[in-house]
């Protein structure tokens, strides 16, 4: 049985393809605005706030001087730090452009006078029309509750608009093969859909995930937890950082728990290596997505890489375990 999760899934590539096509200009327009403000702030929640601290956590480790901030919705709106007339510059994302809290800090920065750019799927949202310079994912209508297609394509804004501004040695490298994206999509799509149904019905009946990843895996990570096993296959799932394993999981890790760890060879992830080589000595049900395995491409790219085998395991797992992976029970796709 398909799913209306599985169109939106094979729509990723079209979708970052036109996307990149249509929003070019303005995203370079914001890339030159970065160049010249003391802070960026990332805002938004859900999928949308794991897309801001992957590209934060991959800037960060990039050794560029960028001075980036993140925040929920709310947790922006209630900041005392701003003021009025600050040279910053704040992007804010939304599948929907109508999410209540991202949306009041968005009006909360209008009000300092801080340069709202917003990265939203919807056209006639609030967000868009509010935001100083509106970036518009090119997706159509998503519904899946999880976020597929405007995942992929909030990510790739957020990375060409800051890498852009960056001085990151292997900047044009990077986006190069940003661009070569959608490509590699439409292969993974392919390539990774067999393995990974057979994980899910592996995995079906367990009900905790312990999701692990250091630098911009974490963020995949946390995206992984809390809205595609929580969200989309009803599964319990805790998010972490790889360095924090030994600060809480560790004493929790025993034989047969699930953990699902995102390796990219990245120096944080010797921490990574370390937590893996510990759960396979308890022989807990180590599940390891490792970027050598997927894809041949800058290290700081790998939550595009990862999310598509990921996206498989999470449809199957729900359809397993009879459930909708793209169906909701308590909230909507498009909300307030």
């Amino acid at each position: 049985m398909k799913y209306k999760m599985y169109d939106e899934m094979m729509e990723q590539p079209d979708s970052l393809k036109k996307t990149f096509e249509s929003e070019m200009p303005k995203m370079d327009d914001v890339s030159n605005l970065i160049l010249d403000v003391d802070k960026i702030y990332l805002i938004g929640c859900g999928s949308s706030i794991s897309t801001c601290y992957s590209v934060r956590d991959a800037i960060r480790m990039s050794s560029t001087n960028l001075n980036i901030e993140v925040y929920t919705g709310y947790e922006f709106y209630y900041n005392k730090k701003l003021v009025n007339g600050e040279n910053s510059i704040a992007i804010f994302t939304s599948q929907s452009g109508e999410t209540a809290d991202t949306l009041a800090s968005l009006r909360r920065c209008n009000e300092f006078g801080i340069h709202a750019v917003t990265i939203s799927n919807e056209p006639d949202s609030s967000m868009i029309k509010e935001a100083k310079t509106p970036i518009i994912t090119r997706c159509e209508r998503e519904t899946a509750i999880l976020g597929t297609k405007t995942y992929i394509t909030q990510l790739a804004c957020l990375y060409q608009i800051l890498f852009k501004a960056s001085d990151y040695d292997e900047r044009d490298e990077l986006l190069l093969q940003l661009a070569e994206m959608p490509k590699m999509l439409e292969k993974l799509l392919i390539a990774t859909e067999d393995e990974n149904k057979q994980l899910a019905e592996e995995f079906k009946d367990d009900d905790i995930f312990y999701c692990l990843g250091s630098g911009p895996n974490f963020g995949l990570s946390y995206k992984l937890a809390m809205t595609m096993l929580m969200e989309g296959a009803i599964k319990h799932a805790c998010p972490e950082y790889s360095a924090e394993f030994r600060h809480g999981l560790i004493e929790r890790v025993e034989k047969d728990v699930p953990v699902i760890f995102l390796t990219s060879d990245l120096e944080s992830d010797e921490i990574t290596q370390k937590a893996i080589d510990f759960c396979n000595n308890l022989e807990a049900k180590s599940l390891v997505y490792d970027l050598k395995d997927y894809a041949d491409v800058d290290k700081l790219l790998s939550p595009f890489i990862f999310v598509i085998p990921l996206e498989w395991f999470v449809y199957y797992l729900a359809h397993f375990n009879g459930e909708d992976p793209g169906a909701t029970r308590h909230i909507g796709k498009v909300r307030y």
